[in-house]
């Protein structure tokens, strides 16, 4: 292509890459080699997905990545630890958005006991307990925040019932579209683009049926 560096531009990109976020990656270094353009796209498209200030706030947007990272066992999450560092979380806030992807994971367990076992523990029941157990856990983390992290996390499991729970709380509590629409946008990096697929599918179908405001 008429736009694609010449391939010995690829240091000169990968020095760009280093220089604006204190490290590389393996794959950087390939696509360095290899690639150049698509380094340099894919880092304009990475800076401007999790890099560049959009409508969440640099401790909010690091409060999602904890929780999110940690409900998709990202292993390489090391490197928004460091940012949450710098973001203001303390320690405490950092296991608390690990603790809220945590209790999440409870809800299929609830839903299984509501589907197999309603002549002892009735749905309404078991969703009451989740969320009295998922506002322990949040503490002092505003409602809006905390659910926008917990829809974040279901979403990552593909677990419909539980995102559209959660982004129900967090509009309730005050949400944006263009909040949820960052949050779940960081989907792209752990979970891959056929897991945003799945989770706009289902914001989609929850506002056709009146539960959510419209995505777009």
């Amino acid at each position: 292509m008429a736009n694609d560096p010449d391939p010995a531009d690829g240091a000169a990109i990968l020095a760009e890459v280093e220089a604006k976020r204190g490290y590389t990656l393996p794959y950087h270094r390939m696509f360095a080699a290899h690639a150049p353009g698509l380094l340099r796209d894919y880092d304009r498209f990475y800076e401007s997905l999790t890099l560049v200030p959009r409508v969440l706030t640099p401790r909010e947007r690091e409060t999602v990545w904890a929780g999110l990272l940690a409900a998709a066992r990202e292993v390489h999450g090391f490197i928004h630890m460091r940012r949450a560092v710098a973001a203001g979380l303390s320690g405490d806030d950092v296991a608390r958005a690990v603790a809220i992807a945590a209790v999440t994971e409870g809800l299929a367990v609830l839903g299984f006991a509501g589907a197999h076992w309603s002549r002892w523990a009735l749905p309404a029941a078991l969703k009451a307990q989740y969320l009295a157990a998922f506002d322990t856990v949040r503490g002092a983390l505003e409602p809006r925040l905390a659910h926008l992290v917990a829809a974040t996390c279901q979403a990552a499991r593909r677990h419909r019932e539980g995102m559209i729970l959660h982004l129900a709380e967090s509009c309730a509590a005050g949400a944006t579209a263009p909040q949820i629409c960052e949050a779940l946008s960081y989907l792209l990096l752990p979970c891959g683009g056929n897991t945003l697929i799945e989770a706009v599918g289902f914001w989609e179908e929850a506002a056709r049926d009146g539960v959510l405001p419209p995505p777009y």
